[in-house]
């Protein structure tokens, strides 16, 4: 295990054309140039030019890192932000640490944010969270992040070394598997979106209270059986957690089970009665809560505008979902005559899906590529019902899903963390609820 703080490299886009921002300080570049105020950078002949203020040439290179020479920031413009889900939108950045501008192969740009961890997480705790969260929270979620990260980069080092690759899929004629993890980046350690952990710099810190987090936390990991754990998180689990094989490798993982997110367990899902039962209840759980104080506390404002995410519906006509799953898998189905869950974890989520159109059926899992494929962006859960509701000959007229959370349902329940920190709970109690036979330890 680690013994001091690392230095990350922060994927903030790639595969842009160029790209404006302002360094706001002096910076040093490569060949020891010293600038400062706005640049724009552009991919020529494989390289990346970089101009600053007037259309001055400063440096052509593959590769230009910005260090700064003290204690200042760059800002980034037009970054685009929610990358594929419904709340997408650009916005300026402003970012402590260094800048790596990258040409890529294919003719376009990628920016890196190198920053220390500690300080990538107070901006990602401010990102994930409202800073007026409770301070528990708030110190609950420093810890699952900071373990993420940690086990994220230490993983990356065996997988490196292993040759593994980090998109996981197995098809047949009759299914296709496929799960993603977070290796998969080459020319940095983790992104900044979504698909890693939400990261928008030093834009979204408007409190102390973030940064008190960290500071009270600094160093300290959630660890099982002397390494660090993979601490994973999500919005809403429905009102039960899922089991980290459900969503990604077959392996079981000991802190990552099945729990009843209550203060008294329910029972897990098993038949697909248990299902409908379950999605159609609304059980006494911690992420079950409408209280708008609460939601405003723990969730940006852009995650304000998904307030069904404990129970929620979508409707598609026939015609409406055979052009999307058309669409987002590649696959003619042809009619679409039903959907068929196969497999479910514990908490209602289907990690095998049957697909049948008078063209083809097609097993598809695990949940994310289930999501995927039945959303313009990511539909909310796997943990859904499906009402079929069929016209002349039995042709179906209309899909109604009904489902139960908000992400994969895998370690920690963001807004069920926040109520139990309302309610009085620690930032240890909260994690040791979600990670079950984890400990906590300082390691720097």
């Amino acid at each position: 295990m680690i013994s001091q703080e690392p230095v990350i490299k922060v994927g903030i886009f790639e595969h842009y054309t160029g790209v404006r921002g302002a360094l706001n300080g002096k910076f040093n570049i490569d060949h020891n140039i010293i600038v400062n105020g706005e640049f724009n950078a552009v991919v020529e002949n494989g390289d990346v030019v970089m101009y600053g203020g007037q259309g001055i040439e400063l440096l052509r290179a593959r590769e230009i890192r910005c260090t700064p020479v003290d204690d200042c920031t760059f800002v980034l413009h037009d970054v685009v932000i929610g990358i594929n889900f419904h709340w997408e939108r650009k916005e300026d950045q402003t970012f402590e640490g260094g800048l790596t501008l990258l040409a890529r192969e294919d003719g376009t740009l990628t920016a890196i944010n190198v920053v220390s961890v500690e300080k990538y997480l107070t901006s990602v705790i401010s990102s994930e969270m409202s800073a007026t969260a409770p301070i528990e929270l708030l110190k609950a979620h420093a810890v699952t992040s900071r373990s993420w990260l940690v086990a994220m980069l230490e993983q990356k080092k065996k997988i490196s070394h292993l040759g593994i690759p980090s998109q996981r899929t197995v098809q047949t004629e009759t299914e296709l598997t496929r799960w993603y993890d977070r290796e998969d980046h080459d020319v940095y350690d983790v992104c900044a979106d979504d698909h890693c952990q939400r990261y928008q710099g030093v834009s979204k810190i408007i409190s102390p209270s973030a940064k008190q987090a960290v500071d009270a936390t600094r160093g300290m990991f959630l660890v099982y059986d002397n390494e660090i754990c993979d601490a994973r998180y999500y919005k809403s689990c429905g009102g039960m957690t899922e089991l980290f094989e459900n969503a990604w490798a077959a392996t079981p993982v000991p802190y990552l089970t099945n729990v009843s997110d209550a203060p008294v367990p329910y029972a897990p899902v098993v038949t697909e009665d248990d299902a409908r039962a379950w999605i159609a209840s609304a059980p006494d759980a911690y992420c079950n809560t409408t209280d708008g104080n609460i939601l405003r506390q723990v969730l940006p404002s852009f995650d304000q505008e998904t307030t069904d995410f404990f129970r929620w519906t979508v409707v598609y006509t026939r015609e409406e979902l055979e052009a999307l799953i058309m669409k987002k898998s590649g696959i003619d189905f042809g009619t679409l005559n039903s959907l068929t869950p196969l497999e479910r974890g514990p908490s209602g989520r289907i990690h095998r899906l049957k697909i049948e159109g008078s063209k083809r059926t097609l097993i598809v899992g695990k949940e994310l590529e289930i999501r995927r494929w039945l959303s313009k962006s990511h539909m909310y859960s796997s943990a859904f019902v499906v009402e079929t509701e069929r016209g002349a000959g039995g042709v179906p007229v209309s899909f109604t899903f009904r489902g139960a959370g908000w992400g994969h349902g895998v370690g920690l329940c963001q807004i069920g963390a926040a109520v139990m920190a309302v309610k009085g709970f620690t930032a240890e109690e909260i994690v040791k609820h979600y990670f079950r036979n984890a400990q906590l330890s300082t390691l720097y």
